[in-house]
């Protein structure tokens, strides 16, 4: 008998009239929310303009998401295209099924886009949301909860997460919340890479690197613990490998980042340190150098004005003195 386990939502979702509210999405959106907002605060910090990590979000987000769920569906295409199932499931994304791999890759490629249109490096806004992508993680697999999937082997303990729904093979019974140990574990790996960035300063994508390999260390063994049917590979899950492989590249660039790139950007936005866009600072520029321009113009331009009237006036004072010394000549010899 269990004396204490965590229960499982009755019920994935919510209606609110014909709307319907699910939880898996509502986790993803607020991890999103989250990692916008711990992103700009660091953008800022780092030099940026705020609200340039929401713009660039714009584009990663959708790309990710698509990512995560390509991932998905191309590594358990069975669910969904084998004898017996709907394809068109394949698009029910609300349902669970998000592959942090595809996400974070196709994600990139958005932020790349973002990031080109602006003229910004795509390293330093990676450092920059890298935290804010873990809390995001951390928060996202609380979707999983909600849908009673992605849980460990059977287990008695006090904080075992307990099934109760039968469908998809399921098997009601009390398991390890593996969506609980990598939420808490993604938490870690925000707390370990805002920590390390203030300590060594680091840059050019070495904040994001170590973000990757952190996580990849906790998938690993969280990945080993579940029990859902996935591809193995040599005796282990193709998570596994896949974590394993990502880590090994990731520690690879923070070294070779580090001997070749140290330190971090001068500068991560183009114009942000004067308040505006670059163009915008020309121009005030131009405008007060008119400025100066036209009150010095204002200033030179009387004096020219008087000095021909000044000049006429002495010489007309010259014309009649001669003119009175004329007359009184004539008059004397008169």
């Amino acid at each position: 008998m269990e004396l204490a386990y965590i229960p499982s939502p009755s019920r994935g979702v919510i209606h609110l009239g014909p709307i319907p509210l699910r939880g898996y999405a509502f986790c993803i959106i607020l991890g999103v929310f989250v990692a916008v907002w711990l992103g700009n605060k660091r953008w800022i910090a780092r030099g940026g303009r705020a609200g340039t990590v929401a713009d660039i979000a714009v584009w990663a987000v959708p790309f990710g998401l698509v990512g995560g769920r390509l991932y998905h569906v191309i590594t358990d295409y069975e669910l969904y295209f084998s004898e017996g199932r709907d394809w068109v499931d394949a698009f029910k994304i609300w349902e669970g099924g998000l592959g942090i791999w595809g996400a974070i890759a196709l994600g990139a490629l958005g932020a790349w886009i973002g990031c080109r249109r602006r003229g910004i490096p795509l390293p330093a806004y990676a450092d920059a949301v890298a935290p804010g992508i873990a809390l995001a993680q951390a928060l996202g697999r609380w979707g999983n909860w909600f849908n009673q999937e992605l849980y460990g082997r059977r287990t008695d303990v006090p904080w075992a997460l307990e099934i109760t729904s039968s469908t998809d093979g399921r098997v009601p019974g009390t398991y390890h919340p593996t969506f609980l140990y990598e939420s808490l574990w993604c938490i870690g790996v925000a707390l370990l890479v805002i920590w390390a960035d203030r300590r060594f300063k680091m840059g050019h994508g070495r904040a994001f690197a170590l973000y990757v390999a952190a996580y990849c260390v906790g998938r690993f063994w969280v990945e080993y613990m579940r029990v859902d049917d996935a591809h193995h590979i040599l005796g282990l899950r193709l998570n596994n490998w896949t974590a394993l492989l990502v880590f090994l590249l990731a520690v690879l660039y923070i070294v070779v980042s580090a001997k070749k790139r140290p330190g971090r950007e001068a500068v991560v936005e183009p114009g942000a340190a004067d308040g505006d866009s670059g163009g915008a600072s020309e121009e005030k520029k131009a405008e007060t150098e008119d400025g100066k321009t036209s009150e010095a113009e204002s200033k030179t331009e009387p004096e020219s004005k008087i000095e021909p009237e000044s000049k006429t006036e002495s010489e007309d004072a010259v014309e009649d003195t001669k003119e009175s010394r004329d007359e009184a000549e004539s008059a004397r010899k008169g």
